[in-house]
Order: structure tokens, then C-alpha cells, then sequence
């Protein structure tokens, strides 16, 4: 089951789109539509694809008139082919118009992240690896592309850098002369013993120190396959094991294939083509 989004985060990107896109008022459905006419119309796909973001384009239509009737064709997690209707909508016909843009930009994005993080689920099925999303998000939406992810049967990595450790080679750069990997992870225990511990490595020798310290996960970045094969081999199940660095559908099931708890890729998120839907008008009269 897909973890609902928070209440709040749904209003606040409601209104805030809203008020990006229409401003004081929006003039040209001010001119062209008077406030009597009711209207019905539909979202709808124009294309295969995984649906994600629903909960929003509703709250945009709500933040915008709150009589108009919304009835969900589908939900978050659907398959939705070509045609299929997502939302119909019916009230206000000037508030539909002002509201359909904010409401398309959110369906359509979300739903090309849920659509894309669907294609590499299903491209390492049948093994024991899970897709991870990653920080590389678009500005103010993280919350919501994290949870397209979840929509596409992802699984979401850490939500920001409050709420899991990931020690990486700039912070042991960083640390000041004669201060060691090891003194790193006490710092972090220290700090917060109950948050996951990841390190990342790069090389074969780093994996071998790394183990040695009980982390939680040791990320396998830029890695061939060979030298993943390895890594799994010598950790040997005594922390997790995530592969990232320059995944592609292309090799994502032989990424798999080496063992690893988790592959992570950032293009779930951080260029995923838009999903097309379209709003139709159906019925309107003053």
C-alpha cells in the first residue's frame, strides 16, 4: 500500500502553483467566462502510464472553488492507457479554467516519475534488489517525487540529510588531519544512534576497512560489475549493499544480477520526462 501524502504538503504545493500561475486573477477566463456558467470536464491520458498525484490535482481544484464536484476515475499506482479518464470534474467553469495548467503540471510530472521508477522495477524483477530514489529532486517537490516513486513501486532513500547518515569521502576529507573512518562513525553514533548508517566506497580496499565497522549500508559507487560482484561477496550479507552511479535501464538487471541489497538512480527524479494528459471540456451552459 502506497504511504498517503501529508495533508499539508498537498495544500501548501496546491496554493503555491496556484498562485504562481494565476496571480491576482486570472484575466483571460475573467473576460471570456461569466462567474453563472457551470461546466463538466475530465483529466484524461494520452499516453500508457503509471498515475501518480492525484491527491494534488484535486487539492488545485479544491484551493480554487471549493463546491466543485470531483469524482477519481483511478488512483495513485494505476496503469492508465491511452483514453483512460483519471478525474472528472464538474462546477464552476471559470475556476475548472483557472485551475486545469496547475493541475496538469502536477499530474504530468508525477506521473513521469512514477512511470519511469515502473520500468526499472519491472526490469529487475524476480530479483531480491530494490529501485531507490535519490536527493537529486526538483527543487520545493522532493515530497511529492518521493512519493511518485512509491506509486511506481520504489522505494524512497533517505528524505533529506536530516534523517540518515551517509558518510562519504568529502566529509572524511574534511575532518581534520589524523581523523579516521572509524572516528567518523563514532561521531555519528554519537550524534544519533538510532538513524541508519551508510558509507560509501569506491574501491574494493575501502570495502574491506568499511566492513569491519557494523554500518547499516556501504554504497557501492561508480563500481563495474565485477568489482560489485566482489564487494558482495566480501561483505557477505554483514551490512546492505547499494550500487549507484550511472544507472541505466540498459544495465540496471545486471547491476542486479551482482547481488546487491539496493540500486539507487537519480534519474527516477531528476530528468524523467513528463507524462501527457490532457483536461477536456465535456458539457457547459450558463
Amino acid at each position: 500500500m502506497i504511504s498517503p501524502l501529508n495533508p499539508a504538503i498537498i495544500r501548501e504545493a496546491a496554493s503555491r502553483a496556484l498562485g504562481e500561475d494565476r496571480g491576482p486573477l486570472d484575466i483571460t477566463t475573467r473576460a471570456c467566462v461569466g462567474p453563472e456558467v457551470q461546466a463538466s470536464a475530465r483529466i484524461f491520458a494520452k499516453e500508457a502510464c503509471v498515475l501518480a498525484g492525484l491527491p494534488v490535482v484535486e487539492q488545485v481544484f479544491r484551493e480554487e472553488e471549493i463546491t466543485l464536484v470531483l469524482t477519481p476515475r483511478a488512483q495513485d499506482g494505476d496503469y492508465l492507457k491511452p483514453g483512460d479518464t483519471a478525474l472528472e470534474i464538474k462546477g464552476s467553469a471559470a475556476a475548472i479554467l483557472t485551475a486545469e495548467r496547475s493541475a496538469l503540471n502536477f499530474i504530468q510530472q508525477l506521473s513521469g516519475v512514477a512511470t519511469e521508477t515502473r520500468r526499472y522495477v519491472d526490469a529487475i524483477a524476480g530479483t531480491s534488489t530494490k529501485i531507490l530514489d535519490t536527493r537529486k529532486t526538483v527543487p520545493g517537490l522532493r515530497a511529492l517525487q518521493k512519493y511518485a516513486v512509491l506509486c511506481g513501486g520504489g522505494t524512497n532513500h533517505r528524505i533529506g540529510l536530516y534523517d540518515q547518515f551517509l558518510i562519504k569521502d568529502n566529509h572524511l576529507a574534511l575532518m581534520g588531519q589524523g581523523r579516521t573512518l572509524s572516528d567518523a562513525i563514532k561521531a555519528a553514533r554519537s550524534l544519533d544512534p538510532d538513524a541508519k548508517l551508510e558509507v560509501e566506497a569506491d574501491r574494493l580496499d575501502q570495502v574491506a576497512e568499511i566492513v569491519r565497522h557494523n554500518v547499516d549500508i556501504i554504497l557501492l559507487d561508480n563500481m563495474s560489475l565485477e568489482e560489485m560482484h566482489a564487494c558482495v561477496a566480501l561483505i557477505a550479507g554483514r551490512s546492505k549493499t547499494e550500487a549507484s552511479g550511472n544507472m541505466t535501464l540498459d544495465r540496471v538487471r545486471d547491476v542486479a544480477a551482482t547481488g546487491v541489497d539496493f540500486i539507487s538512480v537519480g534519474a527516477l527524479t531528476h530528468s524523467v520526462r513528463a507524462i501527457d494528459f490532457s483536461l477536456e471540456i465535456l458539457t457547459g451552459q450558463a
